[in-house]
């Protein structure tokens, strides 16, 4: 499984969102705001879901706006930065 699918079926399961699937969303869809809609609390999980999953410590919440814009920002992130 390529990676964006990856993360947004874990997306998907982490944040309990019942009424999305993986093909709802675009890989450039913004996460926050109009988006998906998530919120700084979905924001936490995603932090969570990053180390958990990919050895990923955000330091810096201020950077998880960055990182968490789309899917494919968290991808390229995430393939840059992972331990696991």
């Amino acid at each position: 499984m390529i990676l964006k699918e990856e993360l947004k079926n874990k997306i998907i399961t982490q944040l309990n969102l019942e009424d999305i699937t993986p093909e709802d969303i675009q890989d450039d869809t913004p996460l926050f705001g109009d988006g998906l809609g998530l919120d700084s609390i979905d924001a936490l999980e995603l932090i969570v879901l990053l180390d958990k999953t990919y050895g990923i410590k955000l330091a810096d919440p201020k950077a998880g706006r960055k990182i968490f814009h789309t899917i494919q920002t968290m991808s390229d992130y995430i393939e840059e930065h992972r331990t696991k």
